[in-house]
């Protein structure tokens, strides 16, 4: 039944999960589980990520992990539970987390005299440690990161958006001045930017967080933000800059040149595996997923089509296929499954959202052709097998590029430009991303939120690839004149 009390459209039926504009959230979650992403755990608030869901996942970390090194930054390795004291040290840290925090109070049966806490996010045992590894502007920059998980509690759940156990890497850097540190923060975030529009095919707007939307204890945040095809946004990824902050709180200073003792300026960032969920509200349909191929953990499937007689040779077929496009490195399967109709077969990796299918059968295998389709088009095509192994990159290529636009197109269609509260409400109701001038007052923002269940999303940087104009004005809901010098971005979020 949908939420209206009516009947399910009876393409569920047909392709295996919910459509879209009948429930976006049971499409959601029947996608995440059918598609074999992810399933429920016997932790509440937690999930278990399954192989294909766990392929992408480390599809993600490769390529940002690869970055990450080319630009100087090095890995390293802290502990899941930091000390309760150390998350009281940061005012600001402490007010921002304290309703999320995982605490343990025992080893065994001991009562422990201090409590630990699972890490919500690290800045307070890094900064305890770099105070001890910190003596001279000789040392500076550190660039670190690590990977792991992080725990916030969270009432609300679903999987790769909001669990309480999530993955990510946190990046943590220090450096002798605030421009260096401010120009990291920015590097971070562009190459965010260009993970997710090259990579991912994914429109993102970047820009500053307002003040009431920065992270706890920061000086400035940064964030991208997309559009799923509900007109939510998701924040996928931040960049802070911490000022000094931290270094403050635990004694991160060093020696400058000038023989003055001075405290270390500091950022931090992020993208965790909600980018999964990105992926998935972003470009899948009705069918179920569509992987952008640069990322996806099959990028083309092979299916031997054959009788009960020839299945075997069809396969063994199938798999000299596949090696001619792994020596392209492209990432490739055969399903080899026996006793399951090729009906089912095409339905199962339509869900799975893999970006082109191959169909080898006997007729074919004597004409010299295979049968092609890409998982954006209702269309096969018939060609011969020298050609489509020899055009496959730049086919995929094609869908990339064809996801990209849509998603843009989508985003920038669904946003609109409002000068009227009532405007404004009426827009965010729709399912809109609102422009609009605002004054900067946290307490306005509080007011939007509780009224449209809309929040400043962020204000677009100048070089921003979405709408990154100058514009001078009054605020929508207050009428006091505009803070930022461009309209804010307004939306529901997840």
């Amino acid at each position: 039944m949908t939420k209206d009390g009516g009947k399910k459209d009876n393409k569920a039926a047909q392709y295996g999960v919910t459509p879209q504009s009948v429930d976006f959230n049971d499409w959601y979650n029947e996608v995440v589980k059918k598609a074999d992403l992810a399933d429920n755990s016997p932790v509440a608030g937690a999930m278990v990520v399954r192989p294909y869901g766990s392929a992408l996942w480390e599809n993600v970390v490769r390529w940002l992990d690869d970055r990450f090194k080319a630009t100087g930054h090095e890995s390293l390795i802290f502990p899941t539970l930091i000390p309760m004291n150390f998350i009281m040290k940061e005012a600001d840290h402490v007010e921002g987390f304290a309703p999320e925090l995982f605490t343990v109070n025992k080893i065994g049966t001991e009562e422990l005299a201090e409590p630990y806490v699972m890490r919500p996010t690290s800045e307070t045992i890094i900064g305890h440690m770099w105070s001890g590894w910190l003596n001279s502007y000789r040392d500076l920059p550190f660039l670190h990161y690590q990977w792991g998980s992080v725990f916030r509690a969270e009432l609300r759940t679903k999987a790769f958006l909001r669990t309480s156990e999530f993955y990510w890497h946190e990046g943590h850097t220090a450096h002798a001045d605030e421009a260096e540190a401010r120009a990291e923060v920015r590097t971070i975030l562009d190459l965010y930017h260009e993970f997710c529009r090259d990579v991912l095919a994914l429109p993102v707007v970047r820009g500053e967080k307002t003040a009431s939307e920065r992270f706890a204890g920061a000086v400035s945040t940064y964030s991208i933000e997309g559009m799923m095809r509900d007109g939510k946004a998701l924040q996928s990824g931040t960049s802070h800059y911490l000022g000094q902050n931290f270094s403050k709180a635990f004694d991160v200073k060093f020696q400058t040149r000038e023989q003055k003792e001075e405290f270390a300026h500091t950022t931090s960032w992020a993208i965790s595996s909600r980018i999964i969920g990105a992926i998935i509200m972003t470009h899948g349909d009705d069918a179920g997923l569509i992987m952008p191929p640069r990322i996806a953990p099959i990028q083309v499937v092979v299916i031997p089509v054959g009788r009960k007689d020839n299945f075997d040779e069809m396969v063994a077929e199938g798999e000299k296929l596949a090696a001619e496009l792994r020596a392209q490195g492209l990432r490739v399967k055969v399903d080899k499954r026996d006793g399951v109709t090729n009906g089912f077969k095409y339905n199962d990796w339509e869900l799975k959202g893999v970006p082109v299918r191959i169909e080898l059968g006997p007729r074919d295998l004597e004409s010299g052709v295979v049968v092609v389709k890409n998982r954006n088009s209702a269309e096969k095509e018939t060609l011969p097998r020298a050609e489509a192994v020899a055009g496959m990159a730049a086919r995929l290529d094609g869908v990339h590029d064809w996801l990209l636009k849509r998603a843009t197109d989508f985003m920038l269609e669904n946003t609109v430009t409002v000068d009227t509260y009532e405007d404004f409400k009426a827009a965010i109701e729709a399912g809109k991303w609102v422009r609009a001038f605002h004054c900067g007052d946290p307490e306005s923002e509080r007011q939007i939120k509780e009224d449209t269940k809309a929040t400043a999303r962020n204000v677009p940087l100048d070089d921003a690839e979405f709408f990154a104009e100058a514009e001078e004005g009054m605020c929508v809901h207050t009428g006091k004149p505009a803070a930022y010098g461009k309209r804010v971005i307004f939306g529901r979020q997840y």
